[in-house]
């Protein structure tokens, strides 16, 4: 058993936290905000992750886990620190933010009195770890105390739990100066993931703070790829599930993330990819990643696409028209209406004029407080009453499950634009809806 203290409560940080506690570790998790600490304390999570809630609850109750808003008290216990806080872009820029990590070492470097190891899981830019090490040996009574290594989080929402518990990969960056305590430690937090056959990857420092901003640009990439193709196949008559089912067949390519849509958001692949090409651009190599300012403008792309397409639906202007939305949050399985496509495109349906009625199993609260003007209701039946359109925007098992016989007897018109491609196209057109799917045969 390790006693580690996690900085950052918020979704990664609570995530992890708990996680660790579930492997057997001493746990408290600190945080600035004491109403973030006090919602965990009681055991409830601020935000929606299955699993999450009761595994939070569970060590909270075994005494393994807790929180805190004083560092010193989760210093003076803690031989392994996680920091998990967030690197948000800057307002008006590309770049990430990386305040909040450096107001953790600013924090903890007095506080560290006997041998710490730092794992750094906050996505940051190629080359802070090295500079915050710096940081920290300036800060620290005693520079042999502290040892800094880069472990980088590779959470999807909706599936968190599973990845913090059995992840595809452990990666850990270390400091070729001072390499082994960091991995030593490191290797007994992990070992009972490690003992399931779960690779864990040493690498330097600079290579490790790159898996996940690289990752983060390969599948923003694969996605923007066959949403391009989603565009050839509309002017060509061509179906683009199709085409990815054959060609995600090729081993070198594979099926997943080659589903066309709306389009990614949320809080990591929109902000991961611009933080990269700001980040190449400081280091003088601004060209290698040219291409992905068009994966950013191209999935961007497809929100006015949709925006059109139901104003073709209407035959003319949006004003008047009713409109219902299913989906507000990014993902299925998540309550972040962060860079959501699916709000975006309500909120421009509504701009333009249209009533626009909004229904997500988890996401209503979130996105009202962003967009208090949309209409928000709280079944698939309500939002499509008397809607002119449908709009799947979220794949929700629900909305790919619902009854499309039961949904046209309440549409004033039945057309679907399936902007994720996710339903049954024979069943909603068996039942009477008009289908119109993003590079999709539309008869």
């Amino acid at each position: 058993m390790e006693r580690i203290a996690v900085f950052g409560t918020g979704y990664l940080g609570a995530t992890h936290a708990a996680g660790m506690a579930e492997l057997g570790h001493e746990v408290i998790g600190v945080d600035v905000d004491a109403a973030k600490v006090a919602t965990l304390a009681s055991g409830q999570v601020p935000f929606f992750e299955p699993g999450l809630p009761e595994m939070l609850a569970r060590h909270i109750a075994s005494g393994r886990l807790r929180f805190t808003t004083d560092a010193a008290e989760a210093m003076a216990v803690a031989d392994v620190v996680f920091i998990g806080v967030g690197t948000p872009q800057k307002p008006g820029e590309n770049a990430a933010d990386v305040s909040y990590v450096d107001a953790v070492i600013d924090t903890i470097g007095p506080l560290i009195t006997r041998p710490t190891v730092i794992l750094g899981k906050s996505t940051v830019p190629v080359g802070t770890s090295s500079r915050l090490i710096e940081r920290l040996r300036a800060l620290v009574p005693n520079p042999e105390h502290a040892h800094l290594g880069f472990n980088p989080e590779f959470l999807r929402e909706g599936l968190a739990v599973r990845d913090t518990l059995t992840p595809d990969r452990i990666v850990l960056g270390v400091d070729p100066r001072d390499p082994g305590r960091v991995e030593e430690v490191a290797r007994r937090v992990y070992a009972a993931i490690i003992d399931l056959g779960t690779p864990f990857l040493v690498t330097d420092l600079a290579t490790a703070e790159l898996v996940k901003v690289a990752a983060n640009a390969f599948l923003a990439t694969k996605i923007s790829f066959i949403n391009a193709m989603a565009d050839v196949c509309d002017a060509s008559g061509a179906d683009v599930t199709a085409l990815a089912d054959a060609i995600g067949l090729d081993e070198r390519i594979g099926r997943t993330f080659l589903n066309a849509g709306l389009g990614f958001g949320g809080g990591c692949l929109p902000k991961d990819i611009r933080a990269f090409r700001a980040r190449a651009g400081e280091l003088g190599v601004e060209e290698a990643l040219g291409f992905l300012r068009e994966v950013d403008d191209l999935n961007v792309r497809r929100r006015a696409r949709v925006v059109d397409m139901a104003r073709e639906a209407v035959g003319g202007p949006l004003k008047g028209a009713t409109i219902a939305v299913l989906g507000a949050a990014f993902k299925p399985g998540s309550d972040d209406i962060r860079d959501s496509p699916a709000l975006d495109v309500a909120g421009s349906l509504h701009l333009a004029g249209a009533r626009v009625k909004v229904y997500d199993p988890q996401a209503n609260a979130s996105a009202a407080a962003v967009w208090p003007t949309l209409e928000y209701v709280d079944s698939i039946e309500t939002a499509v009453l008397d809607a002119s359109v449908v709009i799947v925007a979220t794949e929700w098992r629900e909305f790919r499950e619902a009854d499309p016989a039961v949904l046209v007897t309440l549409a004033a018109r039945p057309y679907v634009i399936d902007a994720r491609n996710c339903l049954d196209v024979d069943a909603w057109r068996a039942a009477g809806w008009a289908y119109r799917g993003l590079g999709r045969h539309s008869t």
